[in-house]
């Protein structure tokens, strides 16, 4: 392959971030390159005054931009820096009038383990006391459940004033902490923690943390029956009681785990334009680049110097990159076409009308290698009204046969979530009845089918679903 060809096959593969960081790189190492703010454009061709620039056409002719030779070494101006800059002394921060969203939202940027550390320095802990709990809070995972052992703990400090007792009051006053709940050892422990930390007078709050303490198991099993059984309570009774243990949270630590916002810049859009689906480049995620035609001037024909050779070979590494990044540009918007093309009922109707398409199916239709439509695809995104998806996700297998028809792997999941989110509480779908109503619907499957795509979209079985409090 020809170096050309070797670096537009380079640039396919790439993600937007490392395009970025690929023509960075090229414009701080090419002279000859430079960011072209005058277009919206991402990338454009090169400038009509470059294109002339051949072995017949002595680029020293070309008229240079005088501008920057007529412009004064001092300007006037109308501010001074005052007006632009605050020049007063910094004033502290009152912390007493900031609301609790930001409080919760600097947290949610410390993480949970430095939320609770935070919160030591305000408990009044003695020294041997803010070491154990150091020590408790290193134990804490990001569901806010404490994993560690209080007898390994205290041994850990080979002190005799370091007892498990006292390790066990420390756990017990770090379950205090926000947010609510954190530290305990198993769910039922939350629950109960989170509530007793509700007002003395919140209706049913005794008998639920009795319910919990006593008959937790059969309250996991959702075995309703039986507690009203050994409780003697009624049934309206019994589901306010079940209402307010569910309004706890089951992972306290979710709501302070930090948040990592991962961005993606789209590398292409997908609009609705008079009834059709109108494929568009994202003109944002990339600088437009031009030939600095200035330098392009100082070539000199026939030149053989070291500075003059340079220049050229800068020169046509230039037009090189030019070229593979319109080239990239334009195969991505073909697949794009493509894939919006064969996938508008997806677009219309949403993932249940997903079409199978494989992309040896693109390659044919395209004129391409399928290895290309593979780098085409990989790590790019497409911005579409139903959100932000990658080109990878409109590929799926087929399912079925030839009787009841293909049918897309997505489109079954979809199918899948949807009976399992419209089921009843008490009455889950089991792996056989979805087989079942998916049959009705048209499509065949195995029941093993349903379970591995059930499983893949991390949907818990019928037993436990129903198990779930």
């Amino acid at each position: 392959m020809t170096p050309q060809l070797q670096q537009a096959i380079r640039l396919l593969q790439l993600s937007t971030l490392e395009l970025n960081a690929e023509i960075q790189q090229a414009l701080e190492e090419n002279l000859m390159l430079e960011v072209d703010e005058s277009v919206d454009e991402a990338i454009i061709e090169q400038p009509s005054a470059t294109e002339s620039i051949d072995e017949s056409i002595d680029p020293s002719t070309l008229e240079l931009n005088t501008t920057a030779d007529k412009i004064p070494d001092d300007l006037p101006v109308d501010a001074d820096w005052s007006s632009i800059y605050d020049i007063s002394p910094p004033r502290s921060r009152d912390t007493s009038q900031e609301s609790e969203w930001d409080i919760s939202s600097a947290a949610a940027e410390t993480g949970l383990c430095d939320h609770l550390l935070w919160q030591t320095c305000l408990a009044s802990f003695t020294d041997i006391e803010q070491q154990i709990a150091e020590l408790l809070i290193g134990e804490i995972n990001d569901d806010g459940f404490f994993i560690g052992d209080i007898h390994e703990t205290s041994g850990s400090f080979n002190s005799e004033l370091v007892t498990p007792q006292l390790a066990e009051s420390v756990l017990k006053r770090i379950q205090g902490f926000d947010p609510d709940g954190v530290g305990a050892r198993d769910l039922r422990e939350t629950l109960v923690i989170q509530l007793q930390l509700l007002a003395a007078d919140t209706p049913l709050r005794g008998k639920a943390i009795s319910l919990l303490e006593n008959w937790f198991d059969l309250l996991a099993e959702n075995n309703t029956l039986m507690l009203r059984l050994r409780t003697g309570l009624d049934k309206d009774t019994l589901k306010k009681i079940l209402t307010l243990i569910r309004s706890c949270n089951p992972r306290p630590g979710q709501s302070i785990a930090t948040k990592n916002h991962d961005y993606i810049a789209p590398d292409v859009t997908v609009i609705r334009h008079n009834d059709r689906w109108v494929v568009g480049s994202n003109t944002e995620n990339a600088p437009a680049l031009r030939i600095n035609s200035g330098y392009a001037c100082m070539i000199k024909r026939g030149d053989r110097s070291h500075d003059n050779l340079l220049m050229r070979d800068h020169l046509q590494e230039a037009r090189w990159l030019l070229k593979s990044l319109q080239s990239r540009r334009e195969t991505l918007l073909r697949v794009a076409q493509s894939i919006v093309t064969r996938q508008q009922a997806f677009l219309d109707r949403g993932a249940e009308a997903m079409r199978p398409m494989v992309m040896r199916e693109l390659a044919d239709e395209l004129e391409l290698h399928e290895s290309t439509i593979s780098r085409a695809v990989t790590n790019k995104y497409m911005l579409t009204p139903l959100g932000i998806f990658e080109f990878r996700y409109f590929f799926s297998s087929h399912v079925g046969n030839e009787t009841t028809g293909n049918h897309s792997s997505t489109a079954v999941r979809a199918r899948i979530k949807k009976m399992i989110h419209l089921e009843e509480p008490d009455k889950p779908l089991s792996d056989n009845r979805i087989t079942t109503l998916l049959k009705e619907q048209g499509i065949s499957i195995a029941r093993r089918t349903v379970a591995k795509y059930r499983d893949s979209m991390a949907i818990p079985s019928s037993s436990d679903r129903k198990r779930m409090i």
